[in-house]
């Protein structure tokens, strides 16, 4: 998924950086790197691992400067290496240009080898150096119109980050698929800008909005401006945002994400009650689902499952190797909650299934009667393309077998999924219950739009229709014809 943060004209930018980042380490655990200006040059430093672990005092230090943007990584295109890790800064005619990248692009293949046949020379395999090139190849003058030109001929996902030596340029997708918020520091006219509002509260700033999609905010030592450079189209932000990767504190395009997804929980309650004595998470992303669970049907909420938070999460590690190693762990059952009891379980979603099957035989050691399953969202059926490391159909489980099939090799006594039309429904609810607690509103602020008549055209408020959730669905935004094996991923038999 990644993460991004920027913030422009503050006399401790990387300082700011690291701790914008540290809040949104969830959202990438494989590299972090910062760039830095101090209105002359930039100044980088990235590295693998942890943002704490990255960036000592020492190395802060060396980054001098008033304007910085910085990356967390999760590797989908591109291998987890160090020559792929973010942001990336290169020097070209007009200067030079750091690029901070949240999701993927689905015709990067194409637009690379167009590139490489006219000449360029890649250093990494990640799709962001696409856009690099781009940018350096562009015909137009000034920096904002050469990213303008060259967002306009890729496809797919993309909330960016770019930085000049005196600039620094924010854009989201025209689909807004992923998310981008902007923020000022307290007291200040400072802005900072992030994939979530989580990095706002760490470092003291407040929110102010969140980036329209296809909006190209620039901060120059002229002030911010507003644009929005591209043709409008219907808006299809990412669903899985509200039941997998944001935070839980979370409020992304005005939607609370914890009460989406307690939501969630109550529907599934609604929809696949079963007698049980107890209704336990998988943490930490199950927690409000099963909160939401136990508050629809009365069952008691207990933690049968108890989560080591110097693991990372395993969903996204970037080998298989590690991630079945991962489960036992990062998780470890109580018994007091479980022996003998029939119980519940909450989870945000299966993929591969080989996570729940592993719980599941914990939970029966440990001395659990009954184990039931129960899944905060529809079957994962189809791979993303647009920033979420599930490659081919071979990898989700949901793809090729049945709900009953998927239940005898998790071997849990019973499986339920939550309905889509449950799960739109459910944030949709959030959002109204946010808003109107914020200030009494029913549809989703806009920024002004003078700068452009055609965002008129553009309805930004979330509805039914405006999500993404091609995984479950198989509705691409984006038409593109992926190569993939399609060979069924076996069940294995106890």
């Amino acid at each position: 998924m990644c993460g991004v943060f920027g913030i422009y004209g503050h006399s401790e930018a990387a300082k700011l950086a690291y701790l914008g980042l540290h809040a949104l380490q969830h959202r990438g655990q494989e590299s972090a790197g910062i760039v830095s200006s101090d209105g002359r040059q930039l100044k980088l430093f990235r590295d693998m691992g942890h943002v704490i672990d990255v960036f000592p005092e020492s190395q802060l230090e060396e980054l001098k400067g008033v304007h910085a943007i910085g990356h967390v990584r999760y590797s989908t295109s591109g291998g987890s290496a160090l020559r792929n890790a973010q942001p990336i800064a290169i020097e070209y005619s007009k200067g030079t240009l750091a690029v901070a990248h949240n999701g993927n692009l689905t015709n990067a293949d194409a637009l690379r080898k167009r590139l490489e046949d006219a000449g360029s020379i890649f250093q990494t395999s990640s799709d962001t150096e696409v856009i690099v090139h781009l940018i350096a190849k562009s015909k137009q003058q000034r920096v904002v119109d050469r990213i303008a030109d060259a967002l306009g001929q890729v496809e797919g996902a993309y909330s960016l980050l770019c930085l000049t030596e005196d600039s620094l340029i924010a854009v989201r997708d025209p689909l807004g698929i992923r998310p981008l918020c902007l923020g000022k520091l307290r007291g200040t006219e400072v802005p900072v800008l992030a994939s979530e509002p989580t990095s706002f509260e760490l470092i003291d700033a407040d929110f102010v909005r969140d980036v329209a999609p296809g909006e190209m905010l620039i901060v120059s030592p002229e002030g911010t401006t507003s644009l929005f450079p591209f043709a409008p189209v219907a808006r299809r932000t990412c669903i899985f945002e509200f039941v997998y990767f944001a935070r839980p504190d979370s409020v992304l395009d005005g939607v609370s994400v914890y009460e989406a997804r307690k939501n969630l929980g109550r529907s599934l309650a609604r929809e696949h009650g079963v007698d049980a004595d107890v209704v336990i998470p998988v943490p930490d992303s199950g927690v409000p689902a099963t909160i939401g669970y136990a508050q629809e049907s009365g069952i008691p909420f207990e933690m049968g499952l108890v989560r080591s938070h110097y693991v990372g999460r395993t969903f996204i590690e970037p080998k298989q190797s590690i991630r079945h190693f991962g489960v036992r762990l990062k998780l470890s059952p109580v018994g007091e909650t479980l022996r003998g009891k029939r119980v519940v379980v909450v989870d945000d979603s299966i993929v591969r299934g080989t996570t729940s099957r592993k719980i599941v035989k914990m939970l029966r050691d440990a001395g659990a009667k009954e184990v039931h399953m129960r899944i905060a969202s529809p079957p994962t059926e189809w791979p993303c393309y647009y920033g979420v490391d599930t490659p081919t159909r071979s990898e989700l489980i949901a793809a090729t077998h049945t709900v009953e099939e998927i239940n005898q090799y998790i071997t849990s006594d019973t499986l339920a999924y939550l309905t889509l039309d449950s799960l739109k429904h459910s944030v949709l609810a959030a959002r109204e219950s946010h808003l109107r607690r914020e200030n009494g509103a029913s549809a989703f602020p806009l920024p002004d739009p003078a700068s452009s008549k055609r965002h008129l055209t553009v309805a930004q408020s979330l509805t039914e229709t405006s999500f993404c959730h091609a995984c479950w669905s198989g509705d691409y935004p984006v038409k593109f014809q992926p190569q993939e094996r399609k060979e069924q991923l076996p069940l294995l038999h106890v």
